[in-house]
């Protein structure tokens, strides 16, 4: 592993809500948005879906809606940045369903899935979406009205575990920006990168829940915070 403060050969970066923030798009905790007018067990679990088909199509119908409109920020703009100009690897994982991350240019691993994207509940099949999904969709494939979105949901595995984790035992630096910490496995990729070696920073509007497990901690807008550090990084 590169020692604290040389060339990080490989970046992992994990970002959250609170990177889309200022590009408009709310988090769990904002009030007056999407998310405050809904319980998330009612349209972010499986057992709300079942019960409700079309109440979490209509909630995912105006997140998709909204996320269609928006336009990344500066801290997107910067993460695509380093993808392109850092010498060695950096990989981005993120919670984020709504695409800003590609809109800037960047590649990012969707752990919770995408906005833009269909899941047949009945087959696995998947596909674009369009803006309107609704219950009496029927798969492309199957033809069963099995239609969702293709969306991590709470009490459902994350996609793409195992190959997050093999990142996290191989880079020299990790990075998380704009999450809560609260989420897990997500929050507890800190200790999974520290335990290998790596140097951990946080990037937050304020602390989160696990700010005490990082090494270095920086508070502040992501549209301030995120151009900065990548100009650290690039000038090493």
């Amino acid at each position: 592993m590169a020692a604290q403060g040389s060339t990080a050969e490989k970046i992992v970066i994990l970002t959250g809500a609170g990177i889309s923030a200022e590009s408009g798009l709310g988090t769990f905790r904002d009030e007056g948005g999407l998310w405050a007018q809904h319980r998330i067990e009612d349209v972010a679990t499986p057992e709300g879906f079942a019960r409700n088909p079309q109440l979490v199509h209509d909630f995912y119908n105006a997140r998709r809606a909204q996320a269609a409109k928006a336009a990344p920020n500066a801290a997107h703009a910067a993460l695509a940045r380093l993808q392109k100009e850092h010498p060695g690897e950096v990989i981005l994982v993120t919670q984020n369903v709504d695409g800003l991350h590609e809109k800037a240019g960047a590649e990012a691993i969707h752990m919770h899935g995408v906005l833009d994207g269909a899941l047949c509940a009945a087959c696995g099949a998947r596909w674009q979406a369009p803006l309107v999904m609704g219950p009496a969709d029927g798969c492309p494939e199957c033809a069963r009205p099995a239609t969702r979105p293709d969306i991590v949901w709470f009490g459902e595995m994350p996609y793409f575990m195992d190959e997050i984790a093999e990142h996290l035992e191989s880079c020299d630096l990790f990075a998380a920006i704009g999450t809560s910490g609260q989420v897990y496995p997500a929050a507890g990729f800190v200790q999974e990168a520290a335990y290998a070696g790596a140097h951990t920073v946080e990037l937050n509007l304020s602390d989160s829940d696990t700010s005490h497990s990082f090494a270095e901690h920086r508070v502040g807008p992501a549209s301030r915070l995120v151009p900065l550090w990548v100009e650290e990084l690039l000038a090493r």
